[in-house]
């Protein structure tokens, strides 16, 4: 029994070991040896990542995703975890995702722990009211109630308008589709996020149309495909076949479908033209983080 025992635990340790190594070796060796490609998806970011439902996951970046990894893991399995705004570093960082298909900006600060693929979106953060608000500009939020997801960029950038003179109760919420609760209940009168992700989350709403995005832009960021640090042949591979697809066209096309095409469930348009300053990356590929865009 004991022997059978040390057996097992000797097994044990080595199956650990060999993981350990494949990850330490790199995402394509981590994958290649397990079989399995694990997805970081968001349930309520669309339409870069958001789920209908029973594991079906959805949106620009998740197509973006299941299309790179069809083309680098062509036998792998695909699977899909789900991460928030908290956790998606950490999950990412310890190997329980492989690749994250969010809506994350990337930054020079998040850079320090992550790496990011080429930029596939930029946004322009504004605010969510509704359309009976009387809310057209910033400066109308003075004294008003503003909501914005927990562990997101939108954090600073609404302590900074504060400390620039601009009065208003900041509240922080789990996620996205909670942020956009809180003000379709009348609980705050603004959603400060992404456009694409405001857009998103209004195009859900039983009554889109009583909503509207307004303000002068918060920032620009650019939106990117999340990774491990120190992987520098799964970042070439990843960026590889995100050039193949701008160069096809594919991807524009991808875009299109997801930013000025209905789409489930509620088959709305969110009507959000091709950026120019997306046009400069596709010509330019890169990962500047979001503080080049502010210079």
């Amino acid at each position: 029994m004991k022997i059978h025992q040390v057996a097992l635990g000797v097994m044990a340790c080595m199956i650990l070991t060999i993981s350990a190594h494949a990850q330490d070796a790199g995402t394509m060796a981590k994958v290649n040896s397990s079989g399995t490609i694990v997805l970081g998806v968001r349930d309520s970011s669309a339409p870069l990542s958001y789920t209908l439902g029973g594991n079906k996951f959805l949106g620009y970046h998740i197509e973006l995703c299941e299309n790179i990894a069809n083309a680098l893991f062509p036998k792998a399995s695909i699977r899909y975890q789900v991460v928030t705004s908290q956790n998606r570093m950490p999950l990412l960082q310890n190997g329980t995702i492989d690749l994250e298909c969010g809506s994350t900006s990337n930054t020079a600060v998040r850079k320090e722990q992550v790496d990011f693929a080429n930029t596939t979106y930029i946004t322009e953060a504004r605010y969510a009211v509704k359309t009976s608000s009387g809310i057209a500009r910033t400066e109308d939020l003075a004294g008003k109630t503003i909501v914005t997801t927990t562990g997101t960029t939108l954090v600073p950038r609404l302590r900074r308008l504060e400390k620039d003179g601009l009065k208003f109760n900041l509240i922080l919420a789990k996620d996205h589709a909670e942020s956009m609760l809180l003000v379709d209940q009348g609980r705050a009168d603004a959603f400060a996020m992404d456009d694409n992700t405001l857009a998103g989350n209004i195009a859900n709403l039983k009554n889109p149309r009583d909503y509207k995005i307004v303000g002068t832009p918060l920032g620009k960021e650019p939106i990117a495909l999340m990774l491990r640090r120190n992987d520098p042949a799964f970042k070439q591979a990843v960026d590889g076949q995100i050039q193949k697809l701008i160069a096809s066209g594919e991807l524009r096309k991808m875009f299109d479908k997801w930013f000025m095409s209905p789409i489930p469930p509620s088959n709305t348009s969110l009507n959000l033209p091709f950026p120019p300053s997306l046009q400069a990356a596709f010509q330019a590929p890169n990962n500047d983080p979001a503080e080049t865009y502010e210079k």
